[in-house]
């Protein structure tokens, strides 16, 4: 059988959050393109399943009705808030979020669902599009420069796919990020975790809110408890790889150990049901700027290491190194430009919109990794109300976080909340 050739202006490897998010806003510019992914919908992702209101600022901004059929969806569970459970025991803080209003309507700001259900959403969206030809199954494995663009190969497939512009989504295994972006895992820069699926977790609030727990024992790391339909928690465990490495910690028996005998977790879990083994994965974060494009190509999402420093979270970054690649295409497309020169315009609006944010994130997981400064920090915001409200907000709105990082803020709040 002879090799099969697609020649196209724009393939994207990859159909996570970050693939699927360009193909589909390709689509809506009217804009042809091809995505391949290894992996067959619907499949596991291993990850903590939060959903950030980042997602559906992207979702709406790509199609409306595409947002109105998530909250339609009935596998995702809304989600109110965030309790942060403090090593001083029976401590928690609670921080409620704001609803959000993008159709007249309260609506939850942000929800959890299982990677499995969420990502074949986005699939199943793809598969709708009629501008994207979306080859599953295939799994790209050489990456070769050729004049006026890249000549990508699936050999199991017998497949090449010569193309003007690669969107790399492929995730933070990437090679296409490795070999040809020249990104580079520091352990500095980088977070390993474990999660597993448990059924009949008890002790949640009556209203859903998902939990972070840092714990004495696994300082500068934390345990998460994010609740699921179907009286499911996700459960996971992360920290920086560095201190993984230097401390010789293994995280699999780790969470292991605190949900059979850490007191005030073990309880919680007296009834629960595990159902699925303790998987891991890794996080390339954002606390270092990498070039994000280079001559004919453009990464995303966990490729191009856009993880939030603090939270793990990368989804919602992920919608927006997605959303923004395909407007950086239509721009390139009609310019008849895909050199590195003409789409550094893409990283400087990346590192515009969400710089700052991945900055706060990254010395607020320097301070967590001092336990006293976490005590210190604990004691404020135990003591101001009001300054637990006014972060509780920020999670929603966007530009009311950029205050975060000046230092105008904390004096007005701390020393002169009257």
């Amino acid at each position: 059988m002879g090799i099969r050739t697609i020649e196209t202006d724009v393939c994207i490897i990859g159909a996570g959050p970050a693939g699927c998010a360009t193909a589909l806003k390709l689509d809506r510019l009217g804009i042809p393109c091809v995505l391949v992914e290894k992996a067959v919908f619907p499949r596991d992702k291993t990850c903590g399943d939060a959903i950030s209101g980042k997602v559906m600022v992207n979702l709406k901004r790509i199609d409306p009705d595409l947002l109105k059929r998530f909250y339609a969806a009935p596998w995702k569970m809304d989600i109110h808030g965030i309790r942060v459970a403090l090593p001083s025991k029976g401590k928690n803080i609670d921080l409620a979020f704001k609803p959000s209003n993008h159709f007249g309507d309260k609506m939850p700001p942000s929800f959890t669902a299982r990677r499995m259900d969420f990502d074949n959403f986005l699939a199943q969206e793809v598969k709708n599009s009629p501008l994207v030809q979306f080859l599953e199954q295939t799994h790209i494995t050489h990456h070769q420069r050729i004049k006026d663009g890249f000549l990508l190969t699936a050999p199991k497939q017998n497949l090449q796919i010569k193309t003007k512009m690669v969107v790399d989504a492929s995730g933070a295994q990437s090679k296409f990020s490795r070999q040809i972006g020249r990104l580079e895992k520091e352990d500095q820069h980088y977070a390993g975790s474990v999660r597993a699926y448990f059924k009949n977790v008890t002790g949640f609030k009556d209203v859903q809110f998902i939990e972070i727990h840092y714990l004495k024992s696994i300082t500068p790391g934390y345990l998460w408890i994010f609740p699921l339909p179907g009286n499911a928690a996700n459960v996971g465990i992360g920290m920086r790889t560095d201190f993984v490495r230097d401390r010789d910690i293994n995280l699999r028996k780790t969470i292991d150990d605190i949900v059979k005998n850490h007191p005030g977790i073990k309880e919680r879990f007296a009834q629960a049901e595990m159902e699925t083994p303790w998987q891991g994965y890794g996080l390339p974060m954002g606390s270092k700027r990498y070039p994000l494009t280079g001559d004919h190509y453009i990464l995303t999402g966990d490729a191009g290491h856009l993880i939030d420093p603090l939270s793990g979270e990368g989804i919602g970054n992920a919608f927006y190194s997605g959303v923004f690649a395909a407007e950086q295409i239509e721009q390139c497309l009609a310019a008849n430009d895909f050199s590195a020169e003409f789409l550094k315009a893409y990283d400087a609006r990346i590192w515009r919109v969400i710089g700052k944010e991945m900055k706060l994130s990254y010395q607020m997981q320097r301070i967590l990794n001092r336990p006293f400064l976490v005590a210190i920090v604990a004691k404020i915001l135990l003591a101001n109300q009001n300054l637990i409200t006014k972060i509780a907000d920020m999670f929603t709105d966007f530009e009311l976080r950029k205050q975060l990082v000046k230092p105008g803020f904390w004096i007005r709040n701390l020393f002169f909340r009257k």
